[in-house]
Formats: C-alpha cells, structure tokens, sequence
C-alpha cells in the first residue's frame, strides 16, 4: 500500500488528469488523507517521546540538587518542591524567546535562563531564599559535570580552546551585533594576540539577564552566571572575569586561559561586584531594577 500510495500521490499532483485517473481517482485521495494522518500520528509520537526525555532528563538533575532542598525544607517538602520545578519548567519553555540558527553563538544558554526562573520562583514560593535556590542549581551544574567521563571532559575542553570553536564563535559574534533577536546575547571578540588568555570576548547584552530581568527576577542571574566558574573548574582550564551585567556592569568581560585552573567556591566569591574596581565591603544580589 506505501509503494502504491507513493506512486499516487505523484500521479495526482505531477500528471494531467487521464494519468491521475489511471492511479484509481478516489483511491489517490484516499491514500493521500491516510498518508497525511500518519504523519501527523508520528509526529505527535516525537513529540511525546521528546517530551518524556526532557522530563526525565529534568528529573535526574533534580536529584542532584535534592539534598540542598531537603537540608532546608525537609523531605516531604522537597519532593513537592521538585515536580513543582518541573512543571514550572514545562510552562515557561514554550514561552520563551524564539532565538534562529542565525542568532548569537551564546543562544543555547537560554535553557538555563527559564531553568533557573523556574528554580526561582518555586524555592521562594516555599520561603526559601535566592541564596537556597541559587545553591540548588550549583549543586545540580557541579553534579552534572562530575558525572561526565573525564575523557568527555578533556575533549569538550580541547574543543573550547580549538581553532574550530573560536570562528564559530568569531563568525557569531559578527552576527549578533545585528540584533535581530531581543532576548539574544550580543558579543564582541577580544584579540588575545600579546595578552595573558588564549580565548577573550566581551557580552555587551545577555539573553539571561533579559530573560530574568523581564520576570522580576534579578536576584537570580548573578547565581547563573557563576555556573561559568564551575564549568571552568570541571573542564580544567582558567577563567577570569571582573565585570557582569548581573551586576549593573555595562558588559561581561570572559578571559579564558589554556593552562590556568578555575575555582567554584560554594558559596560564590562574586567577584565582579565591584565592576572591576576595588572592592567594596558589601553588595548584595541586585533586586529587580
């Protein structure tokens, strides 16, 4: 019926009208509709299963944070609080910003914006404190990192520093600065010619910062982005930054070296609080501005 089916479906739309007759008439457009309804089957079927994969991948990396939930919220509290989190993440993923293929090469970090709101408002619906839900996703991105194979871990670091990445990265930054999507990063590379770091760019715009802004939720972002130096630290490689525009900065300036080591600190050193000046006693988290 499939060959047959296919052979119709030609007929009908690429011959005159005695030709598409001879493939049965009725019969065409029969097979037509019956070819039109599986595909829609099948690809509600993809859909589900890419959705369970999603929850499921959600939930493992729940667990990873689950006893900074229970430490503060108890057992049977924290249960709640994890499918709280993963319905949440299930309502804000289709509403977040659309960014193309053409976008910014910093557009796949978008997932941890709405990530992280999610994680947000549930822990502060419990009475938690940014501090708790920003540990949580501390907990879960070292977690993830320590589970990888180190030889995963060496490649996806050789790939970080490689000839490869770095246009990619070069080519994208080009195109971001056409701001042709507003929840998108806009970046400029650095020359790292003469200088102590191998890999140099600053984020002018942050879609995470945006995204968080937009939905009160400022406090947050600061924790996001020290998720950079966890990265850094599992990787194996160094990263230096003295400006956030979580901090009210006017950019992010990222300075990567090869052969230095990166330390994530629980809880966070912060120390692009100061925007690259002298430190000053104290600056909390901003509130939303």
């Amino acid at each position: 019926m499939s060959a047959n089916g296919a052979v119709c479906r030609i007929c009908v739309v690429t011959v005159p009208e005695s030709a598409s007759q001879r493939c049965g008439g009725g019969r065409a457009a029969e097979v037509m509709m019956m070819t039109g309804s599986l595909r829609s089957r099948v690809s509600t079927w993809i859909g589900r299963a890419k959705e369970s994969r999603e929850i499921a991948a959600v939930n493992r990396a729940g667990q990873l944070g689950k006893p900074v939930l229970v430490d503060r919220f108890g057992q049977e509290e924290a249960e709640v609080m994890l499918h709280e989190m993963v319905e949440e993440i299930q309502r804000l993923a289709p509403e977040a910003p659309r960014i193309g293929r053409d976008g910014s090469p910093a557009a796949g970090n978008l997932k941890a914006a709405y990530a992280g709101l999610a994680v947000y408002r549930v822990v502060k619906r419990h009475g938690g404190s940014v501090e708790d839900a920003g540990e949580f996703f501390h907990r879960i991105s070292r977690g993830q990192l320590e589970r990888t194979p180190k030889v995963f871990r060496s490649v996806m670091a050789w790939y970080w520093f490689s000839g490869i990445r770095r246009r990619k990265w070069e080519r994208g930054a080009q195109r971001s600065q056409a701001r042709r999507y507003p929840g998108d990063w806009v970046v400029e590379m650095v020359p790292a010619e003469g200088e102590d770091f191998d890999i140099g760019y600053d984020i002018t715009e942050c879609g995470i910062e945006k995204y968080l802004h937009a939905h009160d939720a400022d406090e947050m972002t600061p924790y996001l982005c020290d998720v950079d130096y966890v990265a850094a630290e599992l990787l194996g490689y160094g990263l230096k930054r003295t400006k956030t525009l979580s901090w009210g900065c006017d950019r992010c300036d990222f300075r990567f070296s090869r052969h230095a080591h990166a330390v994530a600190t629980w809880p966070p050193q912060f120390v692009e609080r100061s925007c690259g000046q002298p430190q000053t006693p104290s600056k909390e988290p901003p509130s939303a501005r």
